[in-house]
């Protein structure tokens, strides 16, 4: 790899939140043990219930995380982009994939072995406190889903759900755009019954707080 190579997957890896807080040595080990792989869209990159050994970063596209309810069906737990990350406990124990990442897009992610993830740990402090401030932040966000589906509202939650996604500026001044939704989908991740997505999307709107481009939502930025 180049020097400017080598430069341009520090600046890709530290856009990654797992990766923000570590030297550039560190990162440069990183770089040298990821393995690109490519993904068409409707693509399982990891499978509930299977054992493995991997972390996958997104570099491009889009993916859903799902998980099968007691009677069969679909949850979707996640949606996410470019930076982020899934299969990070695969890292740090040998146990069965607890969801299923599907492609939505065409995705480009690069794998990262547990064995040469736990070897550039071991040397860098700085790596292994971003791996336990991160897996913290994703416990934060799971205690506050759960919290909401107990006690928030469904438009609240549908609210919060919507900032969240919605990390692209959009068109609009002070606005927000989230990646292509339907109303399946938000239901899935809030927790109700797709007609009541419908009747909230339609209140949000009617307030001003919501506007909508194709299948993508726009909201406020702050």
């Amino acid at each position: 790899m180049t020097g400017s190579e080598t430069v341009g997957m520090r600046e890709l890896l530290r856009a990654v939140p797992l990766f923000q807080g570590v030297e550039d040595e560190d990162l440069d080990r990183v770089g040298s043990l990821l393995i690109e792989r490519r993904h068409p869209r409707g693509a399982t990159i990891v499978e509930e219930g299977l054992e493995g050994d991997s972390l996958y970063i997104i570099r491009e596209g889009r993916v859903k995380v799902t998980k099968l309810s007691e009677d069969g069906r679909e949850k979707i737990l996640e949606m996410l982009g470019a930076g982020d990350f899934v299969g990070e406990m695969a890292l740090l124990e040998r146990a069965p994939r607890s969801a299923t990442v599907q492609a939505l897009t065409p995705v480009v992610v690069w794998a990262l072995s547990r064995g040469d993830f736990l070897g550039v740990l071991r040397k860098s402090p700085d790596l292994s406190l971003s791996v336990i401030q991160e897996l913290s932040r994703r416990l934060r966000v799971v205690n506050h889903q759960a919290s909401a589906l107990t006690f928030q509202r469904v438009q609240d939650r549908t609210r919060d759900l919507l900032v969240r996604l919605a990390k692209e500026d959009g068109p609009e001044p002070g606005r927000r755009i989230t990646p292509p939704l339907t109303h399946q989908q938000i239901a899935d991740m809030v927790g109700t019954a797709r007609e009541t997505v419908t009747r909230v999307v339609k209140d949000l709107k009617g307030s001003g707080w919501l506007s909508q481009q194709g299948k993508r939502y726009l909201v406020p930025a702050d």
